[in-house]
């Protein structure tokens, strides 16, 4: 896997083994980052964040910081080896953690994006309503799903700025009023 653009455009970084996690691949991800624009300054909450890919593509564009969450234990030894491989100890903090409950324990954070990433045969709707919650307002929520799920946040006030399908991925961009 790589970085594909910003500081640290090319910089290669591990996957984590097995079957359970499944990165984001390139098209979908420079999509996501090229919709998002100027990250300068931001900061990112990347739920299910297994190696660590969008939490690195939004650092290398700009983030300020961001907080990677994943509770898979492979997936996070592996995401803490490739924060310690890029060198991004003070720009990304890594959690062994349930994003649902992480987000209802930590309900003083809120952040400028949130990534949502998880596995399509384990999505729970309501997990990611909860991970709304930690979105700044005229924050972003973003959304990697199967054609199975679709998300409606507009009964909020949500506005849907984005929704594009890359092979069995789709990609929904949320803004919060």
């Amino acid at each position: 896997m790589r970085i594909i653009g910003g500081k640290l455009k090319s910089r290669i970084f591990k996957a984590p083994p097995g079957k359970r996690t499944h990165p984001m691949g390139e098209k979908p991800r420079g999509a996501i980052f090229n919709a998002l624009g100027d990250l300068t300054g931001m900061t990112v909450l990347d739920a299910y964040a297994g190696s660590g890919a969008l939490s690195f593509e939004a650092i290398s564009r700009g983030a300020s910081s961001a907080t990677a969450l994943d509770i898979d234990k492979k997936a996070y030894i592996t995401l803490t080896e490739n924060i310690l491989l890029l060198g991004l100890e003070k720009e990304v903090h890594a959690s062994r953690a349930n994003c649902s409950t992480w987000v209802k324990n930590n309900q003083d954070l809120s952040y400028d994006i949130v990534f949502a990433d998880p596995p399509y045969y384990d999505l729970n709707p309501k997990h990611i309503e909860e991970l709304a919650t930690a979105v700044k307002s005229e924050g972003l929520l973003v959304i990697s799903h199967g054609a199975f799920y679709r998300p409606n946040f507009n009964e909020q006030g949500w506005q849907l700025l984005s929704h594009k399908q890359y092979a069995n991925a789709n990609i929904s961009i949320y803004k919060k009023p």
